[in-house]
């Protein structure tokens, strides 16, 4: 996870679910304990090693394990390649390693392998090596993927949050919240109706495709933390302030029925298949693009990179503005 810059010194003592949620908690953790040692990047899951490639690794540990619109062994593979595509880069290779609970049962594995080799094939990338490991019993909870991805950047591209002017749009390519509902409704049994599908897709053909019809300054792949979350860590790199058009933001019916339930707000929901991206210029042409893309057909321009304000502000309905702050953590662990 990204490193969040000028949070409160971590006073845990204890990891807990909360340190893994992709928000302040998981911030603190970062550059408490990983980043005074290993020295991370700031904003970027993936890393340039050398010759424009790109390296970045993730870890997936959902549950259910199965869910509408997928699985871990698809969310796997799609996590990656997002991760390597947000720098930019076009994602060839993957490997992934396995921990599985002891009378976890072969049937589901083949389903779960089944689906990587689909997913991978979908986003054209080859899966080239891995590990397994089996522990006892009651050690784990059914099974683990942990991958690692390669890409390689093309010539010319190099998008950072130090890139990001005042003026330029943010736009998203869909829908908000939908992996967070789809998850709660398998999880808690809701039984909505109809049954909420998960986003969880490969977005490496959508940037190519950006890339190629605006100048995109900056991308992040919407997952834990979801919109908000992101947009917090890209105003304290930068120092400039940003503000989201409530009335723009595409949510789906459904979504804004659990989130009224649960009292969710589906800005800080996590996304399979979902991006935020930082756009210089006019932005008619890259939309109706991206429109004719199949996981872009709700793409919407929600807001600006603005100096007239410090952090992040939804501009409501009726006018206001109300701050979007950094959670210490997310109310629902394991979402991904």
């Amino acid at each position: 996870m990204p490193l969040c810059l000028g949070v409160k010194k971590m006073k845990d003592k204890i990891i807990t679910l909360g340190h893994g949620s992709g928000a302040g908690l998981t911030h603190k953790l970062i550059e408490e304990v990983f980043d005074r040692n290993f020295k991370l990047p700031t904003l970027d899951d993936t890393v340039e090693i050398e010759n424009r490639m790109v390296v970045t690794t993730d870890s997936h540990v959902v549950k259910p394990i199965f869910f509408p619109g997928g699985d871990i062994g698809k969310l796997s593979v799609t996590g990656t390649v997002n991760d390597v595509s947000m720098s930019g880069a076009i994602p060839k290779y993957l490997l992934s390693a396995f921990i599985i609970e002891e009378g976890f049962k072969i049937s589901d594995l083949k389903k779960i392998v089944r689906s990587m080799k689909d997913a991978a094939e979908e986003a054209g990338v080859h899966i080239i090596a891995g590990d397994t490991k089996v522990v006892e019993k009651g050690k784990a909870d059914g099974i683990y993927i942990t991958t690692t991805g390669i890409g390689f950047l093309p010539a010319g591209v190099h998008l950072s949050s130090k890139n990001i002017q005042p003026g330029d749009k943010i736009i998203v390519n869909g829908t908000l919240g939908d992996h967070t509902v789809a998850i709660i409704n398998a999880r808690e049994n809701l039984e909505l109706d109809p049954t909420p599908q998960s986003d969880c897709a490969s977005l490496n053909g959508l940037v190519q495709l950006m890339l190629k019809n605006a100048k995109i300054r900056f991308l992040r792949d919407a997952t834990r933390g979801g919109v908000a979350t992101i947009l917090n860590e890209v105003t304290e790199e930068t120092d400039l302030g940003i503000i989201i058009e409530e009335d723009a933001v595409p949510i789906k019916d459904a979504t804004l029925a659990v989130c009224g339930l649960l009292g969710l707000d589906p800005l800080y929901m996590a996304n399979e298949g979902k991006l935020v991206s930082f756009v210089s210029g006019n932005t008619s042409n890259l939309i109706a693009e991206m429109k004719k893309y199949e996981h872009g057909i709700d793409s919407s321009v929600i807001g600006e990179v603005t100096t007239e304000v410090k952090g992040v502000y939804l501009r409501t309905s009726i006018g206001g503005l109300r701050p979007l702050l950094m959670l210490e953590s997310d109310p629902l662990p394991r979402i991904c």
